[in-house]
């Protein structure tokens, strides 16, 4: 099911997001029945970076915050279910203060954020869901305060930089057109940066699924030059890390060395490792750009794909699923 897929692209998405604000716990268990927030968001006293970068998004990040996204519309259900998260959260906070004899703020309680592409007037009327549109922009509605949830509509949301990181987590037209905002921002954006990897990511993901529907496919489509971009971009700079530290490499062992023997000899194993650590920055690269991360198990694989020449084990990485790469080369 694409539905499993999409839920881990936007947990790893929202994770990547709002670390750099506070902690970010993905898929937190709560009460013993074990039902799992998607995403569990506590600011930090000391963020990295300026929420406001975040839009919209960024706001959500005033308090403890609880993000449940959903890649289809969200079901009378599915809210249901989500504030029972909450509910159980608030109670576990309120016992733990009345333990400590300490009083709990109002405000220091969590909100929960449902994130829906769409919702019908029914649907929200049902829940009493309202907009604040002195507050807030359109597309977001609350239910009564002291139930601190909020239905984010995501293809209400105006067209606008503000709205851009949550409307990344819509879907059809709307994502599409929220992908090519992203690739038009400045190269040197770190978010630009992190969303291109995980939207990467995606694509590969969805290109195992055999079940895609023509969404999927479209979506696959746009995000082809996206992949092939971020390829290239890791296959350079692998390339420049390598050259860079064969040259350091180089120097440092000529400068120790003292003579002119000293120094060639250096220089050339400087560029023979230089040239190693080309390539193995290079592998590293095109495996986390196709699978995300570099765990202990691809790590296994990096010493004998460096065995390999440029031309045999680049259609490796390209080609071979994740199980295929490291069956064939464990078994070397």
């Amino acid at each position: 099911m694409t539905r499993f897929l999409y839920d881990q692209f936007a947990k790893d998405y929202l994770q990547e997001l709002l670390s750099p604000l506070g902690s970010v716990e993905t898929s937190k268990d709560v009460a013993s029945e074990v039902r799992e927030i998607d995403v569990y968001f506590a600011p930090s006293s000391q963020p990295q970076i300026d929420k406001l970068s975040l839009g919209l998004l960024g706001r959500f990040t005033d308090t403890v915050a609880l993000i449940e996204p959903f890649r289809n519309a969200v079901t009378k259900s599915q809210v249901r279910s989500c504030m029972g998260k909450l509910f159980d959260i608030c109670a576990r906070m309120e016992r733990e203060a009345k333990r400590n004899e300490t009083r709990l703020d109002e405000d220091s309680l969590p909100k929960l954020w449902i994130l829906s592409p769409t919702a019908s007037e029914e649907f929200l009327a049902g829940f009493n869901a309202k907009p604040d549109l002195e507050n807030w922009l359109p597309g977001i509605y609350f239910l009564g305060d002291y139930l601190r949830t909020a239905v984010v509509v995501i293809h209400q949301l105006p067209v606008t930089p503000e709205t851009l990181w949550l409307r990344l987590l819509g879907k059809g037209r709307v994502q599409q057109q929220a992908i090519e905002e992203v690739k038009a921002l400045d190269v040197n954006n770190p978010l630009r940066s992190k969303a291109i990897d995980l939207l990467a990511n995606l694509k590969t993901t969805l290109e195992l699924n055999q079940s895609l529907d023509t969404e999927d496919r479209d979506l696959v489509m746009q995000l082809s030059p996206i992949y092939k971009q971020r390829l290239a971009e890791a296959t350079e700079q692998g390339r420049q890390e390598g050259k860079q530290e064969g040259r350091q490499e180089g120097r440092q062992e000529g400068r120790q060395e003292g003579r002119e023997e000293g120094r060639q000899e250096g220089r050339q194993e400087g560029r023979q490792e230089g040239v190693q650590n080309e390539r193995r920055t290079t592998i590293e690269n095109l495996l986390q750009v196709r699978f995300g991360t570099l765990d202990e198990q691809l790590s296994a694989i990096v010493e004998p794909l460096l065995a390999l020449s440029p031309e045999e084990f680049t259609p490796l990485l390209l080609q071979l699923s994740r199980e295929d790469l490291l069956t064939r080369l464990t078994q070397q």
